[in-house]
């Protein structure tokens, strides 16, 4: 309801915020449910509920299904799942790589908020999650960025280059290992940076480049943006406190693409963070079993490449902010996706005739993470973050003006979260 100037109404719930901050609701723009895919890694009611208690008000859920978003009907049956099932708010991307028109044309008439392909080969034995996705041939690309280029909504990139990749891989498979070194070793820093460097503003599409996890990758966007190029990137809470040695100790359950890499790196990416080269700190949010994680222990190819992360990227960023690492952690977390994608001011900002998706946070209180007790139904997958201890708590979070998680309990309801679209 819109409350008039000067209107006197009875609140029906009155929230204590003293000595505390309100913000506007995280959007994470790069998100992965799956869903009708795989319930059993997760479902759009379980991981939207893990979204609530993360202070994420909004997802973007990422094409990945079976079968995968790449057509208008595929989007619709999307949309019409999470309206029914997600406690938070949510977007669709869709893949426009059947590269037809009217496909691509229908995404986005169906209220698509922007679209996603990777420039690699679909994952042996998931090809029809990534039919419409992978698109590796760069011609291919190209028909791509034109056909998106049409719509006027961004094409978030997956950039890893295939020859590069299929090169490497062959290379280290050679010598027989599978021990977790040979992931990183199978995708190095070459291989991100040369597929963006090969995203030219030809028809001057709208880029966005997913999960920047190095140096040379960040470098080679800044060499585009610098040229004018309307490009983004984002980069991940993953790529910016781990590095490659959480592979040798985690093995599968570290496994994430593009892999994790160096302090070196960390130290890259968050001065890009700050200067304001990468956009926005998403999750990557990837649910998986700890049976398919654990089936690959021993042997690092067979593993699901993924992690859960989605109830942390709050807390890790308020961290952030409160011991001075940076200054802009609301922009990171909420106002520059909300931007990029359309949606601002309706979503992140707190202004008069804004949506109230809204957190409430503790920026004094010290918490440890404990995966156990995390809402995601690939809790016993967080090697990463638990243990972990950040100084900031979410302790309340309101989509729509309805608060769907409080105190420790997320007490939002399927069909809490709306569909939005640019």
């Amino acid at each position: 309801a819109l409350l008039e100037p000067d209107a006197m109404v009875e609140a029906r719930e009155v929230i204590d915020a003293s000595g505390k901050h309100v913000l506007p609701g995280a959007i994470d723009i790069h998100f992965h449910v799956r869903a009708p895919a795989h319930p059993a890694r997760g479902t759009w009611l379980s991981e939207t509920r893990a979204a609530a208690a993360g202070g994420v008000t909004t997802v973007f859920e990422m094409p990945i299904s079976k079968p995968c978003c790449a057509t208008p009907e595929i989007l619709l049956s999307r949309r019409e799942q999470g309206k029914r099932e997600a406690v938070v708010n949510f977007a669709l991307y869709g893949a426009p790589g059947l590269l037809k028109r009217e496909f691509v044309q229908g995404m986005a008439d169906a209220g698509a908020i922007g679209f996603k392909i990777f420039t690699t080969a679909a994952v042996q034995g998931r090809e029809d999650e990534f039919d419409g996705l992978c698109v590796p041939d760069e011609a291919q690309q190209l028909e791509c960025l034109e056909l998106v280029h049409e719509t006027g909504l961004p094409l978030v990139v997956h950039a890893e280059s295939n020859p590069l990749l299929e090169y490497y891989t062959a290379r280290v498979r050679a010598t027989g290992r599978n021990d977790p070194a040979t992931h990183g070793e199978s995708r190095p820093p070459l291989v991100e940076a040369l597929a963006i460097a090969k995203m030219n503003d030809v028809v001057g599409a709208r880029l966005h480049i997913a999960h920047v996890t190095s140096r040379h990758a960040l470098e080679t966007l800044r060499k585009w943006q610098r040229a004018g190029q309307d490009i983004t990137g984002e980069t991940c809470p993953q790529y910016l406190l781990f590095t490659e040695n959480e592979l040798e100790r985690y093995g599968s359950y570290a496994k994430i693409n593009p892999p994790l890499r160096t302090l070196e790196d960390n130290a890259a990416l968050w001065d890009g963070v700050r200067d304001g080269s990468l956009l926005s700190v998403t999750t990557d949010h990837s649910p998986f079993t700890a049976e398919e994680k654990e089936r690959a222990r021993t042997d690092i190819w067979a593993a699901p490449p993924g992690a859960p992360g989605v109830e942390q990227l709050v807390p890790m960023l308020l961290d952030a902010a409160s011991t001075g690492q940076i200054e802009r952690a609301v922009e990171l977390m909420s106002s520059g996706g909300a931007k990029r994608f359309g949606l601002y001011p309706r979503k992140g900002a707190i202004v008069e005739g804004a949506d109230a998706d809204l957190i409430v946070v503790d920026l004094k209180t010290l918490v440890v993470v404990d995966k156990n007790k995390e809402f995601t139904q690939a809790r016993a997958n967080d090697f990463f973050f638990d243990g972990r201890t950040f100084q900031g708590r979410v302790e309340r979070t309101i989509v729509g003006g309805k608060t769907v998680y409080v105190g420790g309990d997320v007490i939002g309801q399927p069909g809490d979260g709306r569909f939005v679209s640019p």
